[in-house]
């Protein structure tokens, strides 16, 4: 179908669905407010107002599917690390873990291309998603908020996000007054496992109509300890290695700097604004540590250079429209460039090149009868090119456009949730050219037979156009140890998923269970063929139909509650199964099962956490098997003053010294997760 009917089509049919909820008489919606960051949670209180699962405000405890919001006073005290390591542990959630300098979440057993990681909406513009060794060029200090979204809430993102979609939204563009003089957060710590220490800032001034923001995030960390040696006993055994006995992993030290600043013009129905953000990280890859037997062709240890210079520009107008009550734009360029640097002698290697510009422009319905809806714009023009001998990939244009609508009817009892967007996509190269044209779709319903029981079903069709390198790809990459071909002749690939939600919100408890299923069409996986080349295995990209399902629960109780003191049982358990009709998948998660007691008082609260990882033993062809693991953390907050926003905090990590393995990681087996770790910190809200 050509473009410009696609999107006249889609056109006509958003403003179709979207004219039943239209209303002249209407007067307009307050805008989205979020509770203020020093006032009191109970124990079981959710976040009021999800932003990027729908344009307009929804209630986290009604989202029809899975939704997962880390605060930032979460990120104040949790273990600085890339965003998949950050994630680890929520349910459905694992990460590449390609040694503490890179890491992007795996969602329901999918990652890379199929899992989508924005900042304010918008994409990366860099190469994370190209191999596991390419760190995510934003880092989870900046985020004033993360958002993780499964199964049918990624419609309004597109198809590049068939698995899932996490957001880190930062405060870069004010939106608001700083109404009571400049307000803003500092937080600083060290850890013992790797001699590490991390800063992180944020500041705001001005009470309006000009209103300046700034913000600052870094972290330096050495090589890492490890309870054994690097190189599991399993590979060892396989490959006949005499193995590095050191219990640490080498070339594993890291150093990121973030800083940026934004300025906006706030009133009093919207704002308008821009900002500029600087990135600079570099990190070692870790390496095969053996004592024999040397290959004297092999590699020697690398780390990463990424820079990457980004523009934003971010708004939100009320409208006096009768169809209409706001409408928001975000719009992002970036620069990005990383180089692959010998440490023995400093030589550049491959360099990946990264610019573009991704947009989204969103026209929200005013609410009427329980009535809510928005039709949306999306955008990205981007151009990508790998220069150096593990080039494996072409240099490629990329033009992206969708457009969306998403409704909802929510009639208090019951309602439903119904979403549908077009997708078109080209890709060229110097030789050639693709494109394609997905359509997307969810339907759900819901039904809340008590004011705590809220249940939900949801059938959804997604689509997703193959990558470059899916496509073109032809060449080494060390980075996941084999010499990879693409297939040009590569079609969409399309999920079908059914997932049942079930949630309880009580006084003490609160509890949500999801239970899904995906049926792939032209699913798009690599395989040995069972050649060689430079020295490397040849993976060939193929499609197949594939077939995953499982489950996810996470649970808060409070057991006991005193006048000023609590304890509560927090619970979170995963599992996902994955077949398709050419074997089972690489790097499947196995189950996990957590459990967690939470003591609080007034100026303290403290966190035992055990949780449990299972064996992987049901592996594709050429993976090995990973064994399971019990990790034990313990982690306390204090504040030295009463009713002051200053906390000071401890964190124990694997206190038991636990050999962990991640199935998911390309490098489990020569770089297992951190041994025994000790943090200390500080964080402070003015």
């Amino acid at each position: 179908m050509p473009r410009r009917v696609l999107l006249s089509a889609a056109s006509l049919l958003a403003f179709a669905l979207a004219a039943p909820l239209a209303h002249a008489a209407e007067t307009p919606a307050p805008a989205d407010a979020a509770a203020a960051p020093d006032a009191p949670e109970a124990p079981n209180a959710v976040d009021k107002v999800v932003v990027t699962a729908a344009p307009y405000a929804v209630s986290l405890d009604t989202v029809t599917s899975s939704v997962n919001v880390v605060t930032r006073d979460q990120l104040d005290v949790a273990p600085p690390a890339g965003i998949g390591d950050m994630l680890n542990g929520l349910p459905g959630l694992r990460s590449t873990f390609y040694g503490p300098g890179a890491s992007r979440p795996v969602i329901r057993g999918l990652s890379g291309p199929r899992v989508m990681v924005l900042q304010n909406g918008v994409g990366q513009v860099d190469a994370s998603a190209l191999s596991p060794d390419h760190a995510v060029a934003s880092d989870p200090g900046e985020a004033s908020r993360i958002e993780v979204l499964r199964g049918p809430s990624t419609l309004a993102y597109g198809g590049s996000g068939i698995g899932g979609v996490v957001n880190m939204i930062d405060d870069r563009v004010p939106s608001t007054p700083a109404a009571n003089g400049p307000e803003g957060r500092l937080s600083a710590s060290a850890s013992s496992v790797d001699d590490g220490y991390a800063y992180s800032g944020a500041v705001k001034a001005g009470k309006g109509p000009i209103v300046f923001a700034a913000d600052f995030s870094s972290r330096r960390t050495d090589d890492y300890s490890i309870p054994t040696a690097a190189v599991s006993d399993r590979l060892a055994a396989r490959d006949g290695l005499t193995v590095d006995p050191d219990h640490v992993v080498k070339n594993t030290d890291v150093e990121v700097d973030a800083y940026g600043a934004g300025v906006s013009w706030v009133h009093d129905r919207g704002f308008i604004g821009a900002s500029v953000k600087k990135t600079d990280t570099t990190y070692g890859v870790p390496y095969e540590q053996i004592l024999a037997p040397i290959d004297p062709d092999a590699e020697g240890p690398v780390s990463i250079h990424l820079q990457q210079t980004r523009y934003d520009l971010r708004g939100e107008q009320e409208l006096d429209n009768p169809w209409f009550e706001k409408v928001r734009v975000s719009l992002g360029y970036a620069d990005y460039e990383h180089a692959e640097v010998s440490v023995e002698d400093g030589e550049v290697g491959t360099r990946f090149l990264s610019h573009g510009t991704e947009g989204r422009v969103e026209l929200v319905h005013r609410e009427h009868d329980g009535h809510q809806g928005a039709i949306g714009f999306q955008a990205l023009d981007r151009h990508f090119e790998a220069i150096g001998d593990e080039a494996f990939v072409p240099s490629t244009d990329i033009k992206e456009y969708g457009i969306f609508t998403l409704q909802r009817l929510d009639r208090g009892q019951w309602g439903i949730d119904a979403g549908l967007r077009f997708d078109t996509r080209e890709l060229r190269t110097p030789t050639e050219t693709r494109d394609f044209d997905n359509v997307s779709a969810s339907l759900g319903v819901f039904y809340k037979p008590t004011d705590a029981l809220f249940t939900a079903l949801t059938l959804s069709r997604n689509g997703r156009a193959p990558t470059e390198f899916e496509l073109f790809a032809n060449g080494p990459h060390p980075g996941t140890g084999g010499f990879e071909v693409g297939d040009d002749s590569l079609d969409s690939e399309t999920v079908t998923s059914l997932e049942a939600t079930v949630r309880w919100n009580s006084d003490r408890l609160r509890a949500e269970g999801h239970l899904w299923a995906a049926k792939y069409d032209n699913f798009i996986e690599e395989a040995p063929t069972g050649a060689v080349e430079d020295d490397l295995p040849v993976y060939q990209y193929f499609q197949t139909k594939a077939d995953f399902h499982g489950a996810e629960l996470e649970a808060s109780y409070e057991a006991w509650r005193g006048a000023s003191q609590s304890i509560r049982l927090e619970t979170t358990f995963d599992w996902v199964h994955g077949d398709t009709d050419a074997g089972v998948p690489a790097r499947i998660p196995p189950w996990s099962l957590g459990g967690s007691v939470v003591w609080t008082a007034p100026r303290v609260e403290t966190t035992l956490e055990v949780r449990r990882v299972a064996e992987q033993d049901r592996v594709a062809t050429f993976e090995l098997p990973t064994d399971g693991y019990t990790v034990v953390n313990l982690k306390a907050t204090f504040k030295p003053i009463a009713d002051s926003p200053l906390r000071l905090f401890i964190d124990g990590r694997n206190l038991t010294n636990e050999e962990i393995r991640e199935h998911v990681s390309f490098l489990k087996d020569i770089a297992p997760s951190p041994g025994r770790s000790v943090r200390a910190g500080v964080a402070w809200k003015f």
